[in-house]
């Protein structure tokens, strides 16, 4: 009897151990998904990435190109919620949002978000290439052991790569302050990285451009040289994010 009684207890523990291990645990794959919808006889796409537990979202009209919103940050499950803790919001000066609850579902394939109507988000085809992942800008090169702009500083310019798409947000993470951003699709091999842009919040104008640099991996650092939008020479240093 007390052989069955200490059984039965040790089975309580464990099946609690994995419970709460699941929970915390729970998150949902690493994936860029993507939802278009007409509005007003225009062609509205909204592009989401999610990397670990950081979430973009991103709103762009294409022909005639126009870009609309983008908000970003920490994500966690909540029961059947999404609670993003926004690091980034492009919209702040208006609905001063820094939390997100947003409830969702996952059906077969397709990932829905109730965002005042409900959305149903398709993943992109799954893409590896060099440089997948979140980036923080840290320096201008070359390095020669200059101050780093690190982790810990509000001023933050981040970007993000997966599945072929890439995008750049320059933000202030204490004041909500959005300074820009821009994004589209990207190829990264052999040290040759191209973006082709597909949105641009500060210019319109420059969505299907196409850009050419060169890259080198040098431990946790991403060296980024060419020239930049304006064609002058340019050497960026960027680090893989810890958090």
């Amino acid at each position: 009897m007390k052989n069955s009684i200490t059984f039965s207890l040790k089975s309580m523990v464990i099946c609690l151990f994995l419970i709460v291990t699941n929970l915390m645990q729970a998150q949902l794959p690493s994936e860029t998904y993507f939802s278009e919808e007409s509005v007003d006889e225009k062609s509205v796409v909204h592009e989401l990435h999610i990397i670990d537990d950081y979430l973009t979202h991103t709103v762009y009209e294409k022909k005639p190109a126009r870009f609309i919103m983008t908000r970003g940050g920490f994500v966690k499950i909540e029961e059947n919620r999404l609670v993003v803790l926004l690091e980034f919001n492009s919209n702040y000066e208006n609905d001063q949002l820094r939390i997100l609850s947003i409830p969702f579902e996952e059906k077969e394939d397709e990932l829905i978000l109730d965002m005042k109507t409900k959305k149903s988000f398709k993943p992109a085809p799954l893409l590896t290439q060099d440089l997948d992942g979140k980036w923080l800008f840290a320096t201008r090169g070359p390095d020669e052991g200059q101050e780093r702009r690190g982790e810990e500083n509000p001023r933050k310019t981040l970007k993000i790569l997966k599945d072929g798409r890439f995008q750049w947000i320059a933000y202030q993470t204490e004041t909500m302050k959005f300074s820009g951003t821009g994004g589209g699709s990207f190829t990264s091999e052999d040290g040759k990285y191209t973006e082709n842009i597909e949105f641009f919040s500060k210019d319109d104008s420059r969505v299907g451009a196409t850009l050419k640099f060169n890259y080198d991996l040098k431990e946790n650092d991403w060296h980024h040289t060419g020239k930049n939008s304006k064609g002058e020479p340019m050497y960026e240093i960027w680090t893989k994010r810890k958090d």
